[in-house]
């Protein structure tokens, strides 16, 4: 027996295997969790969020909130999109981690370009984007080729993949804001993917149990804003005493809406998807995966309008205020939203959306002051997860840990 030459002993010691080049194979059946370069690639997307959101504070104006919305739906389908097909094939050989590593790179110029997606470096956004499709193309492909049983749902993805990549190309060609319309056409097209795989005949399922915990690592990516932003609210506001007491707030705030979520919402959201019957389940399916974009596009909202509020505690203007209310308001509506399309039951949940509205819509006409808003947000929230562990604890609401 011919021993290994060195460059595949050294390949081993890098990789920790024997077998560092190895096809792709389903991985629906295996009790898994998010895997460490999983989480090393969602760093890059910490980056994005704080420049988008940076963005945001600079416009708090109703063009400066849609193009952060656009801009976050974008960031968050390219995460998506990754994270679908490390939900079935991910087997992290060498050639898996290169082409996480490259996606991630490309994220990371997303990053340095996302504050100027719109302006002087929408080229540099484009490009990135066009990267991250390419490579995932290299990885639906090697997946097409080695696990025939997935091909009807690989192919699915390399048409949407090309088909989102082509829409990117053209939009260098084309003049903005019409160059807007392409990159908006590029995700719808590669979104409408998802909804056509579950629904084809081929066994291959989401694995339902790595799924719920790579979305819920992401809204804690998110959730990360609004702490950071209390930090950097009371660094920029020089500690004065109006700020530490709005900053104290906002931080409840915060605790309060990582505590929503995780004991309440996506609790529940993941036990309704366990519920909903065999893995492919598609309806309930479909429902978590995009319910995630308007909640987590509420949370990101919160933290960006937490940061202002903080430094212009003593005088706020009503943009930075409704930021706040209405992200609350949006995320407990999503919330809502989703776990009624996912039971069929819309009779319940809808009063704490509407009272943040409520909150929001008082702020708009009687110009209450940061305090004021945040306290009352931040005690609505609080009373919203009293309530919610109550009826946890009394059986009255079924939940998953996530």
């Amino acid at each position: 027996m011919s021993e290994q030459g060195p460059g595949r002993r050294l390949v081993d010691r890098l990789t920790g295997r024997s077998d560092p080049v190895r096809p792709p194979g389903l991985r629906t059946d295996d009790d898994r969790s998010a895997s460490r370069l999983e989480l090393f690639f969602d760093l890059a997307f910490v980056l994005v969020l704080a420049e988008l959101a940076k963005a945001l504070r600079e416009d708090v104006t109703v063009h400066g909130y849609l193009v952060f919305a656009g801009l976050f739906g974008a960031v968050w389908w390219s995460w998506v999109s990754s994270t679908l097909y490390a939900n079935r094939f991910d087997h992290d050989d060498v050639v898996y981690r290169v082409y996480k590593l490259a996606s991630m790179a490309a994220v990371v110029g997303l990053a340095a370009s996302a504050s100027e997606a719109t302006g002087e470096r929408a080229t540099v956004f484009v490009v990135c984007q066009l990267v991250l499709r390419g490579l995932l193309l290299l990885q639906y492909r090697r997946a097409h080729v080695h696990v025939p049983e997935a091909r009807p749902v690989t192919r699915l993805y390399l048409a949407g993949a090309a088909a989102g990549a082509a829409f990117w190309a053209v939009s260098l060609a084309v003049p903005r804001p019409a160059a807007y319309a392409f990159w908006l056409a590029a995700v719808l097209v590669e979104a409408l993917v998802p909804l056509l795989a579950t629904r084809t005949s081929a066994e291959v399922p989401v694995h339902v149990e790595h799924l719920p915990e790579r979305f819920a690592l992401f809204v804690i990516l998110v959730l990360g804003e609004p702490v950071a932003a209390v930090a950097h609210g009371l660094y920029d506001a020089t500690w004065t005493a109006n700020s530490v007491v709005v900053a104290a707030l906002a931080f409840v705030l915060a605790a309060a809406l990582w505590w929503s979520y995780f004991d309440l919402a996506g609790a529940r959201a993941k036990r309704l998807l366990d519920e909903s019957g065999e893995p492919r389940a598609t309806h309930a399916l479909d429902v978590y995966v995009f319910g995630h974009l308007p909640l987590t596009l509420a949370l990101a909202t919160v933290g960006a309008g937490i940061e202002l509020a903080v430094v212009e505690a003593g005088d706020v203007p009503p943009g930075t205020r409704l930021l706040v209310a209405g992200g609350v308001a949006l995320y407990l509506a999503s919330a809502s939203v989703t776990a009624s399309a996912m039971t069929g039951d819309v009779r319940r949940g809808w009063w704490w959306p509407l009272a943040a509205a409520v909150v929001a819509g008082l702020d708009a006409l009687l110009d209450l002051p940061a305090v004021a808003v945040i306290g009352a947000l931040a005690a609505l929230v609080v009373v919203v997860v009293v309530a919610g562990s109550v009826q946890r604890a009394t059986g009255q609401l079924e939940a998953e840990e996530v």
